[in-house]
């Protein structure tokens, strides 16, 4: 497989919350730094929501909800990480990942959703969903396995030594 060299997508990951432990957002950076020699990746964090105790689950998916939609502009391509959604190979998301650099996205925006996911306006928003996995991770986690899958998937683009099948 031939990278093609897109200079012109940016890739974003949202997320609500910091990561608190240290030691997983080392292993972020680590990732995030080595993206960085394929594509432009900006991972931004939305700040948690405050007194979520006075809000129930509904509201806590519209607020945070408002916040995502803030960041998205009409142009982006938005996939949500969601259980619910497609699940690809190491092999095939790199595959994806490539149909998305062809067809001239200029920005594709990847979304990892609170504690109870999304709101109905995200949802509707959204132009696909992926599922990392059909267990689940803490919100911090799958921030980690998704950097490392954009790593993996441009390695495999390159034919690089780091995924073995």
């Amino acid at each position: 497989m031939t990278l093609f060299y897109s200079n012109y997508m940016n890739i974003k990951l949202i997320a609500i919350g910091k990561t608190d432990d240290k030691n997983l957002q080392a292993l972020i950076d680590d990732y995030q730094k080595r993206l960085s020699f394929y594509i432009k990746f900006d991972l931004e964090l939305i700040p948690d929501i405050k007194n979520v105790k006075n809000l129930s689950e509904s509201q806590q998916k519209e607020k945070e909800g408002e916040l995502i939609l803030a960041k998205i502009t009409p142009t982006d391509q938005l996939l949500l990480l969601d259980e619910n959604g497609k699940a690809f190979s190491s092999v095939s998301f790199s595959e994806e990942l490539q149909k998305k650099m062809n067809s001239g996205i200029k920005t594709l925006v990847f979304v990892i959703g609170g504690p109870y996911g999304f709101s109905d306006a995200v949802y509707a928003k959204a132009n696909g969903k992926i599922a990392l996995s059909q267990m689940t991770f803490s919100h911090q986690m799958v921030r980690l396995f998704f950097i490392e899958q954009l790593y993996r998937g441009f390695t495999i683009l390159r034919n690089e030594p780091y995924h073995h099948q």
